[in-house]
């Protein structure tokens, strides 16, 4: 049997997220497994903006270089909207619903 050893993806993080906290809303999702942030989160560090207008997405990749603050929502589900803060020294990232900002 011939087996190939393909090399898994990488995924090429572009800016360091700190330590991650999700706010209560967050956290109820994940717990009653209605949410797994991992892929949300991925997507932010990957500096895929979601649902962002092009003007917020520009201030984004600006601020990925020049240390500023990063903000990326998407929506996971109908009726279902999640927004990822980075702090602007890279210290903390915060996973939260928009009611709860």
């Amino acid at each position: 049997m011939l087996q190939t050893h393909e090399q898994p993806a990488r995924l090429e993080v572009r800016f360091p997220l700190g330590g991650i906290v999700m706010t209560q809303g967050i956290h109820e999702l994940v717990a009653t497994g209605r949410l797994n942030p991992l892929p949300w989160l991925m997507r932010h560090a990957q500096c895929d903006w979601g649902d962002l207008c092009d003007a917020d997405r520009r201030l984004n990749d600006q601020a990925v270089n020049n240390k500023g603050r990063l903000m990326s929502s998407y929506e996971v589900a109908p009726q279902l909207k999640v927004w990822i803060i980075t702090e602007w020294d890279r210290s903390l990232t915060t996973m939260l619903l928009p009611s709860e900002y």
